[in-house]
């Protein structure tokens, strides 16, 4: 937990923390908050620090000045600033870090859209666990216009959410859609009016905040988990996470568990207690 470490210290980020609540803005606005390396880095720092916090419970994603995220900063590509194709490998795997970093997350996370997300921006929405978005904000994967293809979640997650034959209509067409098509395919949660995000936003927080976290933590982690499995092994997922919450809930006693507890039992080094006796038994059983 980070409750000695020190907020880092950011530049073209904003992190602002009201107790159990964490707005992060993207704040290069006069580059529509394109994803510059400093910026990308920022944003890791913060995920990492979001990852090893345990008072923030909600996390808001959004965009200075009227937009979202343009993506990549595309000046900084054609600048070499990503070098051959070995750093450029590993940049995006370092990207790929910071988009599971933010899925990974035991807080719920919510995307806050308005203008325009695309690209790389996209790609954070995909990895968060709520979107909303107003209804004049336009969202799509224009990377095969430029000549490059998506590196953490473009072709990926969107798969996963809306299908591979819509994903290579929106990745291989590379089309602005409205926000409404972003709903209709999964993408998004909801749309707005454009003067109603702040208040539709904090609506969802304060829902989230009355809710049982150590509920929303566990199911967060279970469908996340469970998407990717087999339906036998997700439903151990679920069964597992129903006797978690019966042992958070009162029901944690076993009659065939006997109560020993391993670690304590080490340290008082006890010859004489269950949990030692059944190891001198166990250790040198079958070992010949």
């Amino acid at each position: 937990m980070n409750e000695a470490k020190t907020l880092p210290n950011f530049k073209d980020l904003l992190f602002q923390q009201d107790g159990p609540v964490v707005r992060i803005t993207l704040n290069r606005p006069k580059v529509t908050n394109a994803l510059s390396i400093n910026l990308s880095a920022e944003f890791t720092r913060a995920m990492e620090y979001l990852r090893d916090d345990s008072e923030a419970k909600i996390v808001v994603i959004d965009g200075a000045g009227g937009n979202f995220c343009a993506g990549d900063d595309l000046t900084e590509m054609g600048s070499g600033a990503w070098g051959d194709a070995n750093q450029i490998m590993r940049r995006v795997r370092f990207y790929q870090h910071m988009a599971n970093t933010l899925e990974e997350l035991d807080k719920i996370t919510v995307g806050s859209v308005d203008g325009y997300c695309v690209g790389g921006g996209l790609e954070i929405t995909m990895a968060c666990d709520f979107v909303i978005c107003t209804e004049s904000s336009k969202w799509g994967m224009p990377e095969v216009d430029w000549g490059i293809t998506p590196g953490w979640g473009g072709t990926t997650r969107m798969a996963r959410l809306i299908g591979r034959r819509m994903t290579k209509e929106i990745n291989l067409l590379g089309a602005l859609h409205p926000a409404k098509r972003g709903v209709e395919l999964g993408l998004f949660n909801r749309t707005v009016a454009d003067d109603a995000l702040q208040n539709e936003t904090q609506g969802l927080v304060d829902l989230l905040l009355m809710k049982n976290q150590q509920g929303l933590r566990q199911l967060k982690f279970m469908i996340n988990k469970n998407v990717e499995a087999d339906l036998y092994t997700a439903q151990g997922f679920e069964a597992m996470g129903a006797a978690l919450t019966g042992a958070i809930n009162g029901s944690w006693q076993v009659p065939e568990a006997d109560g020993s507890h391993g670690w304590a039992s080490y340290a008082a080094n006890d010859p004489e207690s269950p949990i030692r006796k059944r190891r001198e038994a166990s250790k040198d059983f079958w070992t010949n």
